[in-house]
């Protein structure tokens, strides 16, 4: 019975992927950008995707639910860590007007659509450029806000370097807000009171965790 079952799934498989193989007519179309058309944080935005940055054709439910915890004021800087191709930092950018967005991504395609999309969208306050996390950042108690769209599989190591560099980031009464999946929540809850002694669930939905921690 367990053999059949794994045969099974296999033929299954191989039926899926072969029917979802394109041909070498479909390749132009397929390296064409996509194209969103979203409100974030009560701003229109159009944002050029492509295959291969995480949710090309849709802003991910993720984002949406993180966008209507935001609390962004007018003159904030803030930096949007891991920012694919712009929805969380663009929209920001938007809502702070005198203020300044920092994009981080080491995706360099990430980086390049951010940069097209704020030029899209008459945004210039904003900056995309490749970064490892904080690594090419170079600020210190610099930032009012540091956000994120945290990824499923963020291991251990790379978050607690990712969050004493945030800590560093900061300026005293910044905070950091992260949307993960509901998996990660106590994982987050516990480091976040680890580095920065205190912690805020915001929201806990269906599938997604909002979490803040203020540096005191």
């Amino acid at each position: 019975m367990g053999c059949y079952f794994i045969i099974s799934r296999m033929l299954n498989t191989l039926m899926y992927n072969t029917a979802c193989m394109f041909t070498r007519k479909d390749i132009p179309k397929l390296k064409q950008d996509l194209s969103i058309n979203a409100n974030l944080l009560g701003h229109d935005l159009i944002l050029k995707t492509r295959w291969g940055v995480f949710s090309p054709r849709a802003i991910d439910d993720g984002t949406l639910l993180f966008m209507k915890y935001l609390n962004i004021e007018k003159d904030h800087k803030c930096l949007d860590l891991g920012c694919g191709y712009g929805p969380i930092g663009l929209s920001v950018a938007k809502s702070c007007p005198e203020g300044e967005v920092h994009m981080v991504d080491k995706d360099f395609i990430a980086v390049e659509l951010s940069n097209a999309n704020a030029k899209l969208n008459h945004i210039n306050n904003a900056q995309a450029y490749l970064s490892d996390a904080f690594s090419a950042v170079g600020k210190q108690d610099y930032f009012d806000q540091v956000l994120s769209n945290v990824p499923a599989k963020v291991g251990r190591e790379q978050l607690s370097i990712i969050l004493y560099d945030a800590y560093d980031a900061l300026k005293p009464g910044g905070t950091i807000t992260f949307v993960t999946i509901n998996g990660l929540r106590h994982f987050i809850k516990d480091n976040f009171k680890s580095v920065f002694g205190n912690y805020k669930k915001l929201k806990q939905g269906q599938k997604y965790t909002i979490a803040q921690a203020v540096k005191q």
